[in-house]
């Protein structure tokens, strides 16, 4: 039997069952050294062409791994992300993080779509892009490439881009598995926690990964416990396969993911990426009796289940779907709806029609769409904020000056109302640690990785001041990947808005807002806290120590525990309208708790608000969080209208971890809190189990 053989006996009898015999049949076909290329990666053809031809030197075309051309099995071919498809010239949507502040996974699926279409467009049938890994303190470089602090947010968004990438016939790869959140110490960090964390925290959003469907999973390069995530049994084995009944394979973060091929194949590594190393060994272990014919035929078996289930959804797509006007006014969307909103005195905004605007500071006029390392997409443009908002408000009505020198920014808004300071970060100051091969002591400057401060840089707090002083209105533009410390210049500002890295078409997003042609509805998928102290400990490359203890709070959990005062709450965000919610109806059945909630629209525009479910457990004999988003739904409402938005809560996402019995399981009973934000919420109701 061949693929082609085994691929038509599938699609007559479509069930992973059935997948998994035709795997196993198709694995004893091969021959030992066959079975063992299966496990490899073979990228570094693909790099070298690339490099010498095209100057580009990651992921430029897709990188293969596995394949065995005389029984017609085709490679895995990877492409990376998660704001696009890194390969050729694609779209560049905004960053994970925006899009979470978009509270849409139907609207991320639609990303998603467009994410298989343009990497299917270019030859990749795998997409390692749905990045999941929680956000616990705004240091992390790499914040910007997940969705944010809430684990059920992030296995909702998650589970959203995985579903659209399998359903179009596209392997989709959460990552990095598990509890990556340190990018600096990344090679050496081990992160400590204890069941309860590990599986109410850490892991659940992997799992909704996992049950959408995904059919491979990217291991983490740091430990967890004691052990490097390519070669936990316990990570590998014990939970992603038996307790979750995950049936794809794994696959290593590059270059330095495995350390020892023989026991991260046993404990459940599958391929190595992306060019042989470690697994080059194989083979030679293999004759040593080192691993087994069962240790390989097992992960070769999961690499063509996998392949086997989702090719058949594969369509082809030409090239000119990549770039297409119904993908950059997607991205151009996305940038909108996830922009938040988080100060607007004296509705300062929207600016009216014929002001004179100034835009200033050092990414007034700048291509910032985020990281320059393994997420960066090569779009042939990307619009500004000067060049977005010139477009909108006219060329005659807006002036620019793209720096951060005040004396320089005082002289360009002389003549002009408003004042844009669009101030933040940029990939020299986070994003992936681009020297970092494992064994650098001090980190260069301007090399990405983790953020040395929490606040944005002292030249640009000191422009916005001098900027507050003329007394014009004075919007501030947040530009970067998470939360910033902002309590030195947050109250001098008449409006701030967070517009993230926000994408080719960032600057055009940008002018929609300001303007009013779109009403903001992000809210902020972290917590901005008053003070740097407030966020859970981190580590950086100076430090000495290499374990850290994840603990059970961070983000609103902590500060909720804590009963400390943010500065601005997890799910919080304006809008140029106001909206009244009233819970109408509580119903529990046996898998799901479904709310229904009244929204109406009291302002004079349309808009659109994110409702927010939280629960809190009344069970007092074991310490919980004081409450946690299960359930949210943006809706949109006209003026002086209402709409109710209906939101279920399945019953899995509601328990907690009993390490007693090693299984989920219910509190006896919980109070339902409504609103739009961890802080701006009123009890609706109790339900009892």
């Amino acid at each position: 039997m061949n693929f082609r053989t085994a691929l038509e006996l599938y699609k007559a009898e479509p069930s992973t069952a059935r997948a998994k015999e035709l795997a196993k049949e198709l694995t004893g076909e091969m021959t030992v050294k066959e079975k063992i290329r299966m496990l490899q990666g073979h990228a570094m053809g693909v790099t070298i062409k690339n490099t010498l031809t095209k100057g580009r030197y990651y992921n430029g075309e897709a990188y293969p791994a596995g394949g065995c051309k005389r029984l017609g099995i085709p490679p895995v071919l990877f492409t990376d992300g998660p704001r696009g498809i890194v390969m050729g010239k694609c779209t560049c949507f905004p960053v994970s993080m925006l899009r979470g502040a978009a509270f849409d996974h139907e609207l991320e699926y639609a990303v998603g779509e467009v994410f298989a279409k343009e990497a299917s467009a270019l030859g990749a049938n795998l997409f390692a892009g749905v990045c999941i890994n929680l956000l616990r303190n705004p240091m992390w470089g790499r914040a910007q490439e997940t969705y944010g602090e809430d684990p059920y947010l992030l296995g909702k968004m998650g589970e959203a881009l995985t579903k659209a990438m399998q359903d179009n016939g596209i392997i989709a790869c959460p990552k990095h598995y598990a509890l990556n959140s340190i990018e600096d110490l990344r090679f050496s960090v081990d992160a400590k926690a204890d069941e309860r964390t590990l599986h109410e925290v850490y892991l659940p959003h992997f799992k909704k990964c996992v049950d959408a469907g995904a059919m491979s999973v990217m291991g983490a390069y740091n430990k967890v416990n004691g052990t490097y995530c390519c070669e936990s049994k316990e990570l590998l084995v014990d939970i992603l396969r038996d307790m979750w009944k995950f049936e794809g394979f794994t696959l290593s973060d590059f270059f330095y993911g495995i350390y020892d091929g023989p026991r991260s194949l046993k404990a459940g590594m599958d391929v190595e990426m992306p060019y042989l190393f470690k697994y080059a060994f194989l083979y030679s272990a293999y004759k040593k009796g080192t691993i087994s014919d069962e240790d390989i035929d097992t992960a070769v078996c999961r690499i063509l289940t996998a392949l086997i289930t989702t090719l058949p959804k594969h369509k082809e797509q030409p090239k000119s779907v990549i770039l297409s006007d119904e993908h950059t006014a997607l991205a151009r969307k996305v940038a909108g709806k996830g922009t938040v909103l988080l100060k607007n005195t004296n509705s300062t905004l929207p600016i009216p029609k014929g002001k004179k605007i100034a835009v200033v500071g050092r990414y007034a006029d700048k291509v910032n769409v985020g990281d320059h390392g393994s997420s960066n997409v090569y779009s042939p443009y990307c619009v500004t904020a000067y060049e977005g908002l010139k477009k909108r408000f006219g060329e005659e009505n807006v002036s620019v000056y793209n720096g951060c020198k005040s004396e320089k920014a005082l002289e360009a808004t002389k003549n002009c109302e408003y004042i844009i300071a669009c101030v933040g970060s940029d990939w020299l100051q986070e994003g992936e640690f681009l020297v970092n091969l494992g064994n650098i002591k001090k980190k260069p400057k301007g090399s990405g990785g983790d953020r040395a401060d929490l606040r944005i840089p002292p030249e640009d707090v000191a422009l916005i001041k001098a900027l507050a002083k003329q007394g014009k209105k004075l919007i501030v533009n947040i530009m970067g990947g998470s939360a910033y410390v902002i309590n030195e210049w947050h109250n001098i500002a008449d409006a701030i808005v967070f517009s993230f890295y926000s994408g080719l078409e960032g600057g055009n997003a940008l002018a929609d807002i300001l303007s009013g042609d779109v009403n903001p509805g992000g809210k902020l998928p972290f917590t901005i806290a008053k003070k740097e102290e407030d966020y859970p400990p981190f580590l950086h490359l100076g430090d000495k120590e290499r374990e850290i203890d994840y603990g059970y709070y961070h983000g609103y959990t902590l500060l909720d525990k804590k009963n400390i005062q943010p500065e601005y709450p997890f799910g919080f965000g304006l809008s140029y309208t106001d909206f009244e919610i009233e819970c109408s109806d509580i119903v529990k059945n046996d898998t799901a708790v479904t709310v229904k909630a009244d929204v109406k629209n009291v302002g004079k525009v349309y808009g659109e608000e994110v409702v927010q479910v939280y629960l809190s457990s009344d069970n007092n004999a074991v310490y919980r969080p004081v409450k946690l988003l299960k359930g949210y739904k943006r809706i949109g409402v006209k003026a002086n209208s209402a709409e109710t938005a209906v939101i279920e809560i399945d019953l899995e996402d509601i328990k907690f971890f009993n390490p007693e019995t090693k299984s989920f399981e219910l509190d006896g009973s919980y109070t339902i809190l409504i609103g739009n934000s961890s802080r701006n919420v009123k009890e609706a109701g109790k339900i009892q189990f």
